[in-house]
């Protein structure tokens, strides 16, 4: 896997937290911010 660049992964984090929370719990918010984190993050390094 390559190197994720931690502001994307943050920044996913941080949105898919609150989307989480607006939509179910704390555990769920957690769970989607660590997939949209990586999916940017993954997604930002192919373009380089």
């Amino acid at each position: 896997m390559n190197r994720i660049e931690p502001n994307y992964f943050a920044g996913g984090l941080v949105v898919g937290t609150a989307i989480g929370l607006a939509l179910h719990s704390l555990a769920v918010g957690i769970a989607i911010g660590v997939a949209v984190g990586v999916s940017v993050g993954s997604r930002k390094k192919k373009r380089e």
